[in-house]
């Protein structure tokens, strides 16, 4: 987010030899665990849920190279707590516990080309970009772990240091190749824009060798995923209101089973969410302001690579919805 849709009133085109800088963030609460698309109800009835609650701080430089060629370096900062519960011998729910993580995340430097010539074609385009993920987070951060030991009798409590879970590590630990695609078609002289955006990151590493401590085989070492994005929708004028514009689409977020290069050993939770997205975007002079809560309509956890190995099918918790706000400023 973080910009309307180009087509829209307020909207335009930057020009050469513009900079912008642009800052966004991204609330999710992941406390619904699903197994399948199956929602695992009694993990919520019996106080067992993993709950992931995450920020995402992403902050974004873009130079306009030409009209058509637009350049960007993003460096996101990762703040995510991980609650989760410690059981007994019995099985029994004895405590919740609450491990974290706080870094820098992975750096994305990339460009892109609108295909058709901007000044030829105000009201629809297609870009096309090419990026690579350099990795620079953190993907190994540690945390202290309550681990119960059930001998002696009648068993007992410790701490442990460990490797955090693979859903709140900051990076992934793999370079990784960004391509992405984005277009629109203004409609009703500026009132009315179609929009369509698809982003894929292709991971060829397949795993970072940090130890999960998991036991299953193939679930040793964490997984390199790739992941991908899919938006499309409409933007219109908001009547009565100079320059602000409403959005509404669909998103479709997820990890894939298995990635489009290289191998896909190590434990990862592959699966997607299908939401219904609603924002506004307001412009003034060179700032621009973005809200929007998409909300999960569809939820599906995949069977991994290591769970069809172990004949089983793990479950992943997702958000029922995310928070994302934007502010940016053209130079």
């Amino acid at each position: 987010m973080g910009a309307p849709v180009i087509g829209v009133q307020g909207s335009s085109y930057p020009e050469k030899g513009t900079w912008q800088m642009s800052f966004g963030w991204r609330h999710q609460y992941s406390d619904k665990h699903y197994v399948g698309d199956e929602y695992q109800e009694n993990r919520t009835n019996e106080g067992s849920e993993v709950i992931n609650d995450v920020d995402l701080a992403d902050v974004v430089v873009r130079y306009q190279a030409s009209k058509r060629i637009e350049l960007s370096l993003g460096v996101p900062y990762f703040m995510g707590t991980r609650s989760q519960a410690l059981r007994n011998a019995q099985r029994e729910i004895i405590e919740r516990y609450q491990t974290q993580a706080r870094d820098v995340g992975d750096l994305i430097f990339g460009a892109r080309h609108w295909m058709l010539d901007p000044e030829k074609h105000p009201n629809s385009n297609i870009q096309l970009g090419l990026g690579v993920k350099i990795p620079i987070g953190a993907n190994n951060v540690t945390d202290t772990f309550r681990v119960f030991q059930a001998t002696p009798l009648p068993g007992s409590i410790t701490n442990d240091i460990r490797t955090v879970d693979q859903s709140i590590q900051p990076g992934d630990g793999g370079f990784g190749v960004l391509a992405d695609l984005n277009a629109f078609k203004g409609l009703s002289a500026g009132k009315l824009a179609l929009y369509v955006s698809a982003s894929y990151l292709s991971n060829p590493g397949e795993t970072s060798g940090v130890r999960t401590y998991r036991t299953a085989p193939g679930e040793e070492v964490m997984s390199i995923a790739d992941q991908y994005l899919v938006r499309g929708g409409a933007s219109a004028a908001v009547p009565g209101v100079q320059n602000l514009s409403f959005s509404a689409g669909v998103r479709w977020e997820g990890v894939p089973v298995r990635d489009l290069v290289g191998g896909s050993y190590g434990f990862r939770r592959p699966g997607y969410a299908v939401s219904i997205e609603p924002s506004l975007s307001y412009v003034m002079g060179k700032n621009v302001f973005s809200i929007g809560v998409p909300f999960a309509v569809y939820r599906n956890r995949l069977v991994s690579v290591a769970d069809e190995a172990n004949g089983r099918h793990g479950d992943a918790a997702f958000a029922d919805y995310l928070i994302l706000a934007g502010f940016s400023r053209r130079f």
